[in-house]
C-alpha cells in the first residue's frame, strides 16, 4: 500500500470542523419507536473504518443482530466528528467507534444528550503508535518537545494520552497538527511533520510503506486500558428505543466477545470493511474488546480530561450508560 493509496482514504481535516460548526444548529433528534408486528427494527449506524468497529461487523456477518431481531444497516463515515450533526438530526442512530473526547465535550456544551450503548475498545500495546522517520534525528520522547506531531482530531483522544506519556516521562508538549489518518503517511514521506500519532490499520500501513519506526506506543503508561470510544447514541433515542437499545447492546457485547477471545476475527474481518490488506492485517496492534462497559474505567478518561481543561466539570459516566 502507498502513501499515496492511504492518502485517498478521507477527506481532509477541514470537513471535521465543517460538521461540527453545523452541530451548533442541529441539536435535536428525531427519534422512532420500536418495531412491533415481528418485523426486525432498524438501526442504522455510521461506522469508522479503523479495528474500533471490528465488533460492530462481526455482529453483523455472524448474524448476531438478526438473533436480537435487527436489521443494522452501516454507514461508513471517515470521522465520527462527521456524524454528528445525523445524530442530532435522528438521520443515524448510532456512531460506532465515537470518539468519546469528542462526544462527552459535545455532552457538557450541551450541543447533544449523550448516551453510551456499549464500549467499543480500550487501549492495547502498539493497537496506536507516536512514528518517525527511518533516519529521524528523533531517538526518545524527550526530543520530541516543540516538534510537530500529527493527531487526526486537535485537543482530542491522541493528544490527551500522549500528553500524559509524556507528562510523566517527563518530556515537554511537541506542536500538534490536525491531519486526518489517511493523509499522514504523506505528510510524514514528505517532512511536513516530524512524527505522526497514528492508529491502526494505518499504523501498520504507514511502518510497512516506510519503514517509520515506533518512538512511543500510544498505550503506554498511564493510559493502558483507557477506553477510548464506544458505541453511542442520544438519550432521546434509547428513552424512545428501549428494547431496540437493548437488543443492539446484547449483540455488540457478544461480538466484542468474540472479538476479545479470538483476534483472528478480528484480522479478518478489517479487511472487509477498510482498506488495509489481509497480510498487514495479520501483523497489525489490535485494542481491547472489553465485553461490558465500565463507568469506573470511563471516570478514568473523564478525570483525565478535566486533569487536561477538556472537560470543566466533574462527570459521572454511570449517568450515561444505557443499563
Amino acid at each position: 500500500m502507498t502513501s499515496r493509496q492511504v492518502k485517498k482514504r478521507t477527506g481532509g481535516a477541514a470537513v471535521a470542523i465543517t460538521t461540527l460548526a453545523l452541530l451548533m444548529t442541529a441539536c435535536g433528534d428525531s427519534g422512532s419507536d420500536d418495531t412491533g408486528g415481528g418485523q426486525d427494527a432498524q438501526v442504522t449506524v455510521a461506522a469508522l473504518p479503523l479495528t474500533d468497529s471490528a465488533a460492530l461487523y462481526i455482529a453483523r456477518d455472524r448474524g448476531l443482530f438478526k438473533k436480537e431481531g435487527l436489521d443494522v444497516r452501516i454507514q461508513p463515515v471517515q470521522q465520527s466528528i462527521q456524524a454528528l450533526p445525523a445524530l442530532s438530526k435522528g438521520q443515524v442512530d448510532v456512531i460506532a467507534s465515537a470518539n468519546y473526547v469528542t462526544f462527552l465535550q459535545a455532552q457538557e456544551k450541551g450541543m447533544l444528550d449523550v448516551r453510551i450503548l456499549a464500549e467499543g475498545v480500550r487501549t492495547a500495546p502498539h493497537m496506536m503508535d507516536v512514528l518517525v522517520p527511518k533516519d529521524s534525528p528523533i531517538k526518545s520522547a524527550a526530543d520530541l518537545k516543540g516538534k510537530k506531531v500529527a493527531v487526526n482530531i486537535l485537543n482530542n483522544i491522541q493528544t490527551l494520552t500522549l500528553d500524559a506519556i509524556l507528562e510523566k516521562r517527563g518530556a515537554g508538549k511537541p506542536a500538534y497538527r490536525q491531519i486526518a489518518f489517511p493523509q499522514m503517511g504523506a505528510a510524514l514521506e514528505k517532512g511536513q511533520v516530524d512524527a505522526v500519532h497514528v492508529v491502526e490499520p494505518f499504523d501498520s500501513a504507514i511502518q510497512s510503506d516506510l519503514k517509520a519506526k515506533v518512538l512511543i506506543d500510544g498505550a503506554a503508561s498511564p493510559v493502558e486500558s483507557l477506553p477510548i470510544s464506544g458505541y453511542v447514541t442520544t438519550a432521546k433515542y434509547a428513552k424512545r428505543n428501549p428494547d431496540t437499545a437493548a437488543k443492539f447492546k446484547r449483540a455488540i457485547e457478544a461480538a466484542s466477545k468474540i472479538a476479545d477471545e479470538d483476534p483472528t476475527a478480528v484480522r479478518k474481518v478489517v479487511p472487509t470493511y477498510s482498506k488495509v490488506k489481509s497480510a498487514q492485517a495479520k501483523s497489525m496492534g489490535l485494542p481491547a474488546y472489553p465485553t461490558r462497559t465500565d463507568p469506573d474505567q470511563l471516570r478514568r478518561l473523564t478525570e483525565l480530561m478535566r486533569k487536561q481543561g477538556l472537560l470543566k466539570k466533574a462527570v459521572d459516566p454511570s449517568t450515561l450508560v444505557v443499563k
